[in-house]
């Protein structure tokens, strides 16, 4: 059996993503609990990426885009533009606050925006750890082909290479493109396991693997995919971390926890951001 996930349509301060976890028929993948596909979008001059400050706590995020570019800016002083292929790790920890937003000549210019953003739990150890954020630049991630397709290890490790990102638990985040009739063998040694459509569509097992769908495989080590068009697919898994709570952008394995961060944010008693001070996203109200 297969477990297929169709995501829902969610606005996100000036544009749309689809998300796909958590959803009601499953709440992770392994350690990931959160799952946005941003665009395929286009942006007039004057519109685009405005997320205002917000926190975040007992998770860690990853942002990985295909076309355009976002600003990250957070209250540990961190200023990073991310661009295509590179990827942004954000620790959260114990707290961070941080905005996506815009250069102002990126919002000068008709522009597109393509990507993913994820959030990974944090081992219950792990949950209170110092905040992080660090840049990889799509040059340090490794690519390789794999029968002919074209793949990176952006996460983790898989087909005999190790990815340079930080990770907190065993955590697998593979990107790769494929033509029409390649077939791509799927990674061994990967407890949970998911294959996401960010375009095209692709065969597993007799299953129709349909563009925006995340589909949970249940024996994740054994078979391969094989491309029915051009496709571009994002594979995520790693080893479950157990139950967590999530409201808002907080994560945690404990609901005080989660409590203490609202009261924390409603009272202004986060960080700021450095350089993105004068605005901030309001707890929501229940």
């Amino acid at each position: 059996m297969i477990n297929i996930l169709h995501g829902h349509l969610q606005d996100l301060g000036g544009f749309t993503v689809r998300r796909l976890l958590p959803h009601q028929a499953r709440r992770a993948v392994g350690p990931w609990v959160f799952f946005d596909h941003m665009g395929p979008a286009q942006f007039a001059p004057g519109l685009g990426i405005n997320v205002r400050p917000h926190p975040h706590i007992n998770l860690a995020t990853v942002s990985y885009l295909f076309a355009g570019e976002i600003l990250h800016r957070d209250s540990l002083g961190n200023q990073q533009a991310i661009h295509p292929g590179d990827l942004n790790l954000m620790i959260a920890g114990r707290g961070i606050v941080h905005s996506e937003r815009e250069t102002e000549a990126a919002q000068q210019q008709t522009r597109q925006l393509h990507g993913l953003q994820l959030w990974l739990a944090l081992p219950e150890a792990a949950e209170e750890v110092e905040p992080e954020f660090i840049h990889y630049p799509s040059a340090s991630l490794p690519a390789l082909n794999v029968q002919g397709v074209p793949v990176r290890v952006l996460m983790g490790e898989a087909y005999g290479v190790h990815s340079p990102v930080k990770t907190l638990s065993p955590t697998l985040y593979v990107e790769a493109e494929l033509t029409a009739g390649q077939s791509l063998a799927l990674p061994t040694n990967t407890p949970e396991l998911a294959v996401y459509v960010a375009a095209g569509q692709l065969e597993f097992d007799g299953h129709p693997l349909d563009t925006y769908t995340l589909t949970v495989l249940d024996q994740p080590t054994k078979g391969e995919l094989s491309a029915l068009s051009a496709s571009r697919i994002a594979l995520i898994g790693g080893a479950t971390l157990g139950k967590r709570y999530m409201w808002w952008n907080f994560v945690s394995s404990r609901k005080e926890r989660i409590d203490q961060a609202k009261t924390e944010w409603q009272e202004q008693r986060f960080p700021v951001v450095v350089g993105d001070e004068q605005e901030f996203i309001p707890l929501p109200t229940p």
